[in-house]
């Protein structure tokens, strides 16, 4: 794709280098100001999560108790209750385990253990902390280490266009294969990230003990990975999230209570995955998105990958922060990945300052517009920029 911009041959890696340490040198150390907007990231999720449940309470309640209540409000009030549990759901993994994963806090003065790498959603805090389709540890490794360090190459977990090729070649019309990402999105923490954080996990063990890494998720409860993935990331969740909780609402009206309950849970899963996929997909993954044939060979290569294979959305107020999970971020993310959410808004001026001094093209669009250009990559319409052997 021709542009007004830098090539990647001609930037001057070592100058860039130059200025983004510089930068990291006048980075103060982690401050009570940046734990407690953290903590105002994580009250907002929660009044989500529960101000959606609690709708759901009325409403069912209503329902079951007044033989003329409104099916139009019942809907419309469900809906928004399941909206809003939805929107916390993200704001758990996007918004606070994110960065907490990443050890954007450890360096707080007197940092509560719970809000540190190793504290958070660590054994039975999972259940408190972050209880989802995904492991913790699994996700960190592969988020934190192979996409963040691998980000455009083959070893890059989320690489969607690699990930992709069987769909590019699927010899199906191209509407279905639209189809396909639509289901699929609604699905796909499940359907993805679940079985590949396990995949990358256990290809870690593999490596270190000098075997073949595996490229099949191991879904079978009767293999030893698919075991795990059932007994230790589906069925905690699963069953937690579509049994237990829908059961919480059997006083308000017996199994008529607990029906119209999974159903707006369910809802709520399917807004969660599709929020999560819209914020997080398209942050490296458009015709106009570097991927990379090599692993970089210094520090500036490193620094300029992430600036061309990363994109930012709009930003703004704390809360369109909040509703895009500071993934509006991901470049300066990607060049401090250990920054917090709070710090990545105040340094985004100055990287922007720096990629218009190198003539780099700084990225930032809707993130329905990128949504729209991933869809077109993960279906084959369009390729990435590709920098071979450089």
């Amino acid at each position: 794709m021709a542009h007004q911009y830098a090539d990647y041959k001609d930037i001057d890696q070592a100058q860039l280098q130059k200025d983004i340490d510089a930068i990291k040198e006048t980075i103060t150390g982690r401050t009570q100001e940046d734990f407690d907007h953290l903590l105002k990231m994580e009250r907002w999720g929660r009044y989500f999560t529960f101000g959606g449940f609690a709708l759901l309470v009325l409403v069912i309640f209503l329902d079951n108790a007044m033989a003329d209540f409104s099916s139009v409000l019942f809907w419309e009030l469900g809906l928004l209750g399941s909206v809003a549990i939805g929107i916390g759901n993200v704001a758990r993994w996007a918004n606070v385990t994110h960065p907490i994963l990443h050890g954007d806090y450890d360096k707080v003065p007197n940092i509560p253990f719970r809000y540190t790498k190793k504290g958070f959603a660590a054994g039975n805090r999972r259940w408190i902390d972050w209880l989802d389709w995904i492991k913790p540890d699994a996700w960190a490794f592969e988020h934190n280490i192979m996409h963040h360090y691998h980000l455009g190459e083959d070893d890059d977990p989320d690489n969607v266009e690699k990930n992709m090729v069987w769909l590019h070649e699927a010899k199906i019309p191209m509407w279905s294969k639209v189809a396909f990402i639509y289901i699929f999105a609604m699905i796909w923490k499940l359907a993805y990230y679940a079985p590949n954080t396990l995949r990358i996990l256990a290809n870690k063990e593999r490596i270190k003990n000098k075997q073949k890494p595996s490229s099949e998720y191991e879904l079978s409860p009767f293999t030893k990975n698919g075991k795990e993935l059932w007994l230790q990331y589906i069925l905690p969740y699963g069953v937690t999230q579509f049994v237990v909780i829908p059961f919480l609402f059997y006083p308000l009206g017996g199994m008529s209570a607990v029906g119209s309950a999974l159903i707006f849970v369910l809802i709520a899963e399917i807004y969660a995955n599709l929020h999560s996929f819209l914020v997080i997909v398209p942050n490296h993954s458009a015709e106009d998105i570097y991927q990379f044939s090599t692993p970089h060979k210094n520090q500036g290569e490193y620094y300029l990958r992430q600036i061309m294979g990363s994109v930012n959305y709009n930003t703004g107020s704390d809360f369109i922060d909040f509703l895009h999970g500071f993934l509006n971020y991901q470049i300066e993310h990607h060049i401090f990945p250990e920054m917090p959410h709070s710090g990545q808004q105040r340094m985004q001026p100055i990287i922007k300052e720096i990629c218009k001094k190198h003539n780099l093209e700084y990225r930032q669009e809707s993130v329905f517009k990128r949504i729209g250009m991933t869809i077109d990559l993960m279906v084959g319409k369009t390729k990435v920029l590709r920098v071979d052997g450089i």
